[in-house]
């Protein structure tokens, strides 16, 4: 047996297929979108995962001011953050995050599904995400994508 041929490729940021994918948030329920999203930015929904590189794929997210939340999460959840001095708490609901920036609310998402390092900051920089139909992304050729159709 030839134990040579038994290599395992392990795929980097030059060696990575990309492709660039939209995704139309218009009725979907933010965290079960938020997590898909996360795998794909990811990459693990391809054969050649690595876990310690940026093989995921581009995201264009569109309509992200229409994701909903089931129940009455958008009035009742408060989404916490700390300036970092005493008495620098902040509380604010996910309408309140809507009215401020439309797109805020699903970064806000993905980001808590991404590693909290720096290849989930660099993961995060290949998101995209729009409130209304139109994006600047034509010449990349971005394919639909259901997210029905993803486990």
């Amino acid at each position: 047996m030839d134990t040579l041929s038994y290599k395992t490729l392990s795929a980097n940021k030059e060696t990575a297929n990309k492709e660039w994918f939209i995704v139309d948030a218009e009725n979907q329920i933010l965290g079960r979108m938020s997590s898909k999203i996360a795998k794909i930015l990811r990459g693990k929904y391809k054969t050649n995962f690595t876990p310690h590189a940026d093989c995921g794929d581009y995201v264009i997210i569109i309509n992200a001011d229409k994701a909903i939340m089931t129940g009455q999460k958008m009035e009742k959840r408060e989404i916490f953050s700390h300036t970092g001095y005493p008495g620098g708490q902040k509380r604010i609901t996910p309408t309140q995050m809507l009215e401020k920036d439309g797109t805020s609310l699903v970064k806000h998402a993905v980001r808590g599904m991404l590693p909290k390092n720096k290849l989930g900051a660099a993961i995060l920089r290949n998101l995209y995400v729009y409130t209304g139909t139109e994006h600047n992304h034509e010449a990349q050729k971005p394919k639909s994508l259901n997210l029905n159709d993803l486990k």
